[in-house]
């Protein structure tokens, strides 16, 4: 029996697979897909290695048990979009297609919202530019809301896509929305994995619906106000990525969390919701996929504490800080003296040169603000990771790196082997 995370090398966001199911009997599950520059050079070669591994013809489609994706946010998005508008011009041009997906699993804005497709056009001119960068963005709660904003017709093209292709949608929930839910029984899938919906709950989502639904209204009274300040109509620190479809797998006795970029608290009450952990109790997985990419926006030393690992894996380049220094310190404090590894998906001088940048970028801006704090200098001693493992004396077989081109799986069970 096989239960194995392969990470993907996806820039600042995230790309997953996960196989489970026997030799004889694969199964696949796809989880986000990365931003741009990530299907064509990362997602697609790794599922050929998936399509010649199980030796399948060239007329054959890969089977995919599940297709999901845990956020309206283009970190996560794009690279399926990537994938979907591949698949639909082999379609149209009445090609084979290389995967078939099951059913997609997603929570699309337009079932979150009330809210009709036309109402949800006004931020399309402007989101796209707030995430580029075009826009000055004071916060981390605006930027998130940006990406969240800019994300929305991603969904409505990727339910679209999914409609074109004949993917049922959230087909384990008959359709609906994918909700933690203290009554629901986790769902199993054939090869015998065992999933239970940690996140998100109705109240968050209902939480993002009304703050959208008053973004939209306070667009109408303010036509003209600058793009800034509409964002900052969006913004509460209770509303961005709670969307994210958070799931704990399971195999047998083994376990994986995985957490997209919900926050850490929320987590913490979908987990004590669904009975998995208990108040002021702990809950230990073999893997914890680190929320948000390791932001310590999202993030307690609480958290690390009640929810324990053997393996946690860290996405993200260093692009807007994140894997943050602060959110190792947090996982250190609460488990120093532990034994656990921690997987990062790039280089950490990688990592820490691209963290640089943003932090003088950030610094820059601070500057021209009126009476803004602004940020020390960048110090490798104060802010780099390589020098808070190297003053902690962590060892090197504690920190696994994927490399460029080879695969990085985490076996639990039997070995994967490709």
């Amino acid at each position: 029996m096989r239960f194995t995370l392969d990470v993907l090398p996806a820039r600042k966001g995230d790309c997953l697979l996960l196989h489970f199911g026997s030799p004889k009997e694969p199964h696949l599950i796809m989880i986000d897909g990365g931003p741009s520059d990530v299907y064509k050079p990362q997602l697609k070669p790794r599922l050929d290695e998936v399509r010649k591994a199980r030796k399948l013809k060239d007329q054959e489609a890969l089977p995919v048990d599940v297709l999901m994706v845990s956020h309206v946010d283009d970190d996560h998005i794009r690279g399926i979009l990537d994938l979907t508008r591949e698949l639909r011009d082999l379609k149209q041009s009445q090609r084979p297609l290389p995967i078939r997906v099951g059913s997609l699993w997603h929570n699309s804005f337009d079932d979150l919202l009330k809210t009709t497709p036309e109402e949800l056009k006004p931020e399309a001119s402007f989101g796209t530019a707030a995430v580029g960068g075009e826009i000055d963005l004071s916060d981390v709660e605006e930027f998130d809301a940006a990406k969240v904003l800019a994300s929305i017709p991603q969904g409505r093209d990727l339910r679209l896509d999914a409609e074109f292709l004949g993917w049922k949608p959230n087909n384990k929930f008959e359709g609906k929305l994918i909700l933690a839910n203290q009554k629901a029984k986790p769902v199993l899938l054939d090869g015998g994995l065992e999933l239970t919906v940690i996140g998100p709950m109705r109240s968050e989502l209902e939480a993002l619906q009304e703050a959208h639904d008053k973004w939209l209204r306070d667009q109408e009274k303010k036509k003209r106000e600058k793009p800034e300040a509409a964002l900052a109509a969006f913004v509460d620190k209770s509303i961005p990525n709670l969307s994210s479809i958070v799931m704990l797998a399971e195999v047998g006795k083994k376990t994986m969390l995985l957490t997209g970029d919900a926050r850490g608290d929320k987590i913490l009450d979908g987990l004590k919701m669904v009975a998995r952990l208990k108040p002021g109790g702990t809950l230990h997985v073999d893997i914890l996929k680190v929320p948000h990419h390791g932001s310590a926006n999202n993030m307690e030393t609480k958290f690390f504490k009640q929810v324990t690992a053997d393996h946690y894996v860290f996405s993200g380049n260093g692009e807007h800080g994140n894997p943050e220094r602060e959110t190792l310190e947090m996982l250190f404090e609460a488990r120093r003296n532990e034994p656990f590894v921690m997987h990062f998906t790039y280089p950490i001088e990688e990592i820490d040169a691209e963290r640089k940048k943003d932090w003088e970028k950030e610094q820059e801006k601070e500057k021209k603000r009126k009476n803004a704090k602004v940020r020390k200098n960048w110090s490798d001693a104060k802010q780099g990771l390589a020098s808070f493992f190297k003053s902690n004396k962590v060892p090197a077989d504690r920190i696994r790196i994927v490399e460029e081109g080879k695969p990085h799986v985490i076996d639990l069970l039997d070995r994967l082997g490709f």
